[in-house]
């Protein structure tokens, strides 16, 4: 009885995160729309999702960031955000991380998501990682972005892994872009996402979210051939890292 009781609790516990996911996007609705008819207005839609949308499911969700910065972001400045992922909660955990605006580079399967999807199109810079022109198109549209102050975020594992996966493999494209553009790599580390909600129906519970935002990864001087090299750098970090624990 104890056991049904508990799998009951997080079902209910994962279907109180899509209305916390939807309910503010509703209401918010003619903002929202009105700061994605312009490039100029993204900044003014991304203070609404960092300050309402995603403090209303996080809290609303028992989550609480627990943040620690090894260097701070200077307002202004482009970096290349990266982090490991693994949970629906990374997007808004990215989100209290950064008070940079930055734009997210996603799968494009993402849009079929209701609500959600429609303002994901409009905001976020869409990938078919199976197209080669839709992968090199992101470089022109990432590029437009950093030129108006923005920066770039990318979850380098390309997906969420397995859940017996610790850190998945990275591709390239964080790195390239990275290199291309002379910004510097924030290496990010989510702890607890995993545990708080996994992917699994049956598993999370509210708690805190400890995050690390490591010394930035210089890109200056580097070139193409030196994507392996900093990719690998970054991996390694994380990684260990993870292995290691948030040391705070």
């Amino acid at each position: 009885m104890l056991g049904v009781l508990k799998k009951t609790a997080r079902v209910l516990y994962r279907c109180w995160f899509y209305i916390l996911v939807t309910l503010p996007i509703i209401v918010f609705a003619p903002f929202l729309i009105l700061f994605t008819l312009s490039e100029k207005t993204y900044p003014q839609f991304f203070w609404l999702a960092r300050n309402i949308w995603a403090s209303v499911i996080l809290f609303g969700m028992g989550c609480f960031p627990k943040i620690r910065r090894d260097e701070p972001l200077v307002q202004g400045k482009s970096y290349m955000l990266i982090a490991n992922h693994t949970s629906m909660l990374d997007i808004m955990l990215m989100l209290r991380v950064s008070r940079n605006p930055f734009v997210f580079v996603g799968k494009k399967e993402l849009v079929k998501i209701p609500i959600f999807g429609f303002f994901y199109k409009r905001v976020c810079i869409m990938v078919d990682r199976e197209d080669s022109r839709s992968r090199s198109g992101v470089y022109r549209r990432a590029q437009k972005r950093l030129e108006s102050g923005l920066s770039i975020c990318i979850f380098p594992e390309g997906g969420v892994p397995e859940e017996q996966v610790l850190l998945d493999d990275f591709k390239d494209g964080a790195f390239k872009m990275a290199i291309a553009h002379q910004i510097p790599i924030v290496p990010i580390v989510f702890f607890d996402a995993k545990k708080r909600f996994p992917f699994s129906i049956f598993k999370g519970s509210p708690g805190e979210l400890r995050v690390r935002v490591y010394p930035f990864i210089q890109t200056k001087q580097l070139h193409h051939v030196d994507t392996a090299p900093l990719k690998n750098h970054a991996y390694e970090l994380i990684r260990n890292s993870l292995l290691q624990g948030p040391g705070f």
